[in-house]
């Protein structure tokens, strides 16, 4: 893919805080991380941690309550190869440096946006994706790739997400391809192939908007259900339906021209009210019209 910059670009971003702890899924970074240099990239060993977190997914909000999310990330460098240079300009001109993220996924009927909620960072608020975002075929392999002053690596491989990134502010350092590839053969793709026209096309933008309305109500139902079992708090659960109301609400109003003014003064209220049943009232009432509205087409 040409690397480009574009200036202005909105993207969904997640800054992500993990909490290693014991993992669950890996029992030891070698099952996840290639632990050994990568051609002129070195391994840097100290950074290696291995954890529970539900990596660059959670923050399209990856529901994770009835699971524990295994992941691991690590650190590589080219540090041997810029040793040459006597500046520290110099040095930070040639240096480059790779993070590595692997996450295993375990949560059952949840994982199957996982391929969804690994590219909403790469679009915009309301689904459609960033100029600089597309798919690349790397040794048979498809995975999603964006350019923003540097590059973003993503893949599936069964219910794994792999993010390999670095920085690159001015565009101008060789893409550390070496220790994409090596991921790729630990941990091969399991995306389905596809090219850039096809993300782009108008049916395949629908389809993923209108699968955003379809996980917001599916989390709305989780959370309840939750509730429900005794697993999740109230407050848990109306921070959840708000979140998920709220991205239903700007959606409806953004592509079927139904105001969202009184329903998210509404929801205010309720909120600061704790008013639970008014919400689920209203969360039926989208549902139903959601049931009604599904298979109208829409104007992206």
């Amino acid at each position: 893919m040409k690397k480009i910059i574009f200036t202005g670009l909105s993207l969904l971003t997640a800054f992500i805080s993990l909490s290693y702890s014991t993992a669950q899924g890996f029992t030891n970074l070698s099952e996840c991380l290639v632990n050994s240099d990568i051609g002129k990239y070195i391994y840097d060993s100290k950074y290696s941690k291995i954890g529970n977190a539900s990596g660059v997914v959670g923050g399209a909000d990856h529901f994770k309550v009835d699971h524990v999310d295994s992941i691991c990330s690590g650190e590589y460098s080219n540090i041997n190869e810029v040793r040459v240079f006597q500046t520290r300009e110099e040095i930070v001109n040639h240096l480059v440096s790779v993070d590595v993220e692997v996450t295993q996924h375990t949560g059952g009927d949840s994982d199957r946006w996982l391929l969804h909620e690994m590219d909403a960072e790469f679009r915009n608020y309301f689904g459609i994706p960033g100029k600089s975002y597309g798919p690349e075929k790397i040794d048979s392999n498809t995975i999603l790739q964006d350019d923003v002053a540097g590059a973003n690596y993503r893949w599936l491989s069964g219910n794994k997400v792999i993010e390999i990134k670095y920085r690159d502010p001015d565009m101008s350092k060789p893409e550390p391809l070496e220790v994409v590839k090596a991921y790729l053969a630990k941990h091969p793709s399991t995306i389905t192939p596809f090219n850039l026209k096809e993300l782009r096309n108008s049916s395949n933008v629908t389809k993923w908007i209108k699968d955003e309305i379809d996980r917001r109500l599916w989390l709305c139902d989780k959370w309840n259900s939750q509730f429900q079992a005794g697993k999740a708090t109230q407050k848990d659960l109306l921070y959840n339906l708000n979140r998920s109301i709220g991205v239903f609400l700007n959606y409806r109003q953004k592509y079927y021209g139904v105001s969202v003014t009184d329903d998210l003064n509404a929801m205010s209220v309720y909120m600061q009210s704790n008013d639970l049943a008014s919400i689920q009232t209203k969360l039926t009432e989208y549902k139903k019209w959601w049931a009604k509205h599904k298979e109208k087409g829409i104007k992206i």
